[in-house]
């Protein structure tokens, strides 16, 4: 027996709202395979830090999100615990890698690495 779990309409229309903003979606895909840093982000997306911040604490607000501290710097990570992850991650399966932009950042010693 095949079981399928549905999302209430009205926070699908949250999280689908929220995922529609291109730089979401886009940081969505990244933190599904790599842990980032808002200062990584900020060179990702060439935007200030306050703008990626707001847009970090609008995904970690519905608990999208997770943060972890390491010392000075603060690790974001997908949360595979959000009761909508099925969805989420349905949605991001869909869309292209983007291994590109953290690639280029190794390049220009630009990626954090906490031991």
């Amino acid at each position: 027996m095949n079981t399928k779990e549905t999302v209430d309409l009205q926070r699908a229309t949250q999280l689908l709202k929220l995922l529609g903003d291109k730089t979401r979606l886009t940081m969505m895909k990244l933190l599904a395979s790599h842990e980032c840093c808002v200062c990584e982000f900020v060179e990702i997306f060439k935007m200030s830090q306050p703008a990626i911040s707001q847009h970090l604490r609008k995904l970690r607000d519905i608990e999208l999100v997770k943060e972890e501290r390491r010392g000075q710097w603060i690790f974001y990570s997908i949360n595979p615990e959000h009761e909508d992850y099925p969805l989420i991650n349905s949605i991001l399966d869909h869309l292209p890698e983007q291994d590109e932009l953290i690639n280029e950042l190794k390049k220009q010693g630009l990626r954090i690495s906490c031991s």
